[in-house]
């Protein structure tokens, strides 16, 4: 059974807020995907890295068997590269700080950028590219649900 908790438009804060809720039910899995919304509201990463810890930490210490993997967000260049600089190495950071949490690799790989595969915001994949999103997302989740 897979439970879609996303919201639209919402950030790692509103996550956060949520996640108490969300953990009231028993998990296996739990796919951590936020952050872009971050990227484009330009909040300060170290907010969005230390959402996202806490996250961890109370997934972790509500549900201590739950796989916890967390995809590898972007921001856009237009915040500047000291930003997305630091932004892109947030996701590994916590990987490797949190031993057990999986990274899944960005989602829009293969579609970030290509206007064919996206909607007029260039942002949002239209249909074709969320073929190759759920493709990349199957290949890192698969290994993880066996």
């Amino acid at each position: 059974r897979v439970v879609n908790a996303g919201v639209s438009g919402e950030t790692s804060s509103g996550l956060l807020r949520r996640v108490d809720w969300l953990l009231q039910q028993r998990l296996d899995v739990i796919v951590i995907e936020t952050g872009a919304n971050d990227g484009l509201r330009g909040v300060p990463v170290a907010t969005m890295r230390d959402n996202l810890q806490q996250i961890i930490t109370r997934i972790r210490s509500a549900q201590p068997g739950v796989t916890i993997a967390l995809v590898q967000m972007e921001a856009l260049p237009n915040m500047g590269k000291s930003y997305t600089d630091g932004f892109h190495a947030a996701f590994p950071e916590l990987v490797r700080k949190n031993p057990g949490v999986v990274l899944i690799p960005f989602l829009l790989d293969g579609v970030a950028g290509v206007r064919d595969l996206n909607q007029g915001d260039g942002i949002h994949p239209n249909e074709e590219g969320e073929r190759i999103v759920a493709e990349n997302v199957w290949k890192a989740l698969k290994p993880l649900l066996k």
